[in-house]
C-alpha cells in the first residue's frame, strides 16, 4: 500500500471509554490515527505508543477542547485526508434545567454538537474530492427520547441525530456515508456519576440485564466502517433492547 493510500482515521475523545475502544479497533485494522482528548494527554500519548508498537501504524495526538474552532482548523493542517471520522467526544450535565447556567448549557452543546460541525466541515471537502469517506457520530438514546434532568445532553444528542440524517443526504451523491450510533447505558466513566443503587435500577430496565461495553460499540463502528456503502443516514440504537 502506498503512503498516499494509507488508511487514516480521526477519533475524538479517544483517551478512554468508547473512544479508546474505537481507536483500538481502527488501529487493529491498520488505520493511521489522529486522536484527540480534552485533558488526558499523558494517557492519550501512552495509547498512541502502544498502538504504534503493536500494529505498526502512525498516531498523532492532540489535547484541546474539541469545540475550539481555531485548534480544530490547526489540527486539520496535519491531516491530508480522512477515510474515517469518528465524532465521539462528549460531556454530560445532570441536574434540573433551572439550576443550569448558560455557560454550562453552552459547554454541553459546544462539545457534543458544535464540535461535529467543526470536524465535519474540515474533513468533508477532501472526502468529496476523493469520493469516499465515512462519518460516524456517537450519539445517545437520550437524543431519541429525552431524559429528565439531562435536558442539555438530550438536546445536543438529538441535534447530532438530525445533523447525521441531514448531512447523509447532502453527501450521499459523493459516496460518503454518515451514520450515528445511539448508545444506551455503556460502562464508561461518564456513567460513574450514578451510585450503585441508581445503576442497579437502570440495569433492571434493560432486557439484556447489563450495561453495554465500549468494545461492543467499537464492533458496531467497525461494521459501519467496513461494510455496506448503501447504509447511510441512519441512527442505529445500541441499548440492549431497552427502547
Amino acid at each position: 500500500m502506498s503512503v498516499i493510500d494509507k488508511k487514516k482515521a480521526l477519533v475524538t475523545g479517544a483517551s478512554r471509554g468508547i473512544g479508546k475502544a474505537v481507536a483500538l479497533t481502527l488501529a487493529s485494522l491498520g488505520y493511521d490515527l489522529y486522536m484527540t482528548c480534552h485533558k488526558n494527554s499523558g494517557l492519550l500519548n501512552r495509547l498512541a505508543e502502544e498502538f504504534q508498537e503493536k500494529y505498526q501504524i502512525k498516531c498523532k495526538c492532540y489535547t484541546f477542547p474539541i469545540c475550539d474552532e481555531e485548534k480544530v482548523a490547526k489540527m486539520f493542517q496535519d491531516i491530508p485526508y480522512l477515510d474515517i471520522l469518528i465524532n465521539n467526544a462528549g460531556i454530560s450535565y445532570i441536574g434540573l434545567l433551572t439550576d443550569m447556567t448558560y455557560k454550562e448549557w453552552q459547554e454541553v452543546i459546544d462539545t457534543n454538537l458544535n464540535a461535529c460541525f467543526l470536524t465535519c466541515r474540515a474533513a468533508v471537502p477532501e472526502m468529496v474530492r476523493r469520493r469516499r469517506g465515512k462519518i460516524i457520530n456517537i450519539s445517545s438514546v437520550w437524543g431519541n427520547i429525552g431524559a429528565s434532568t439531562e435536558v442539555a445532553y438530550s438536546a445536543s444528542k438529538g441535534g447530532v441525530n438530525a445533523f447525521t440524517r441531514a448531512l447523509a443526504k447532502e453527501l450521499g451523491p459523493s459516496n460518503i456515508q454518515v451514520n450515528a450510533i445511539a448508545c444506551g447505558v455503556i460502562d464508561t466513566d461518564m456513567n460513574r456519576c450514578f451510585d450503585k443503587e441508581e445503576m442497579n435500577m437502570l440495569i433492571q430496565e434493560i432486557p439484556s440485564d447489563r450495561m453495554g461495553r465500549p468494545d461492543e460499540v467499537a464492533e458496531l463502528v467497525k461494521l459501519l466502517c467496513t461494510g455496506n456503502e448503501y447504509l447511510t443516514g441512519q441512527v442505529i440504537t445500541l441499548d440492549g433492547g431497552w427502547t
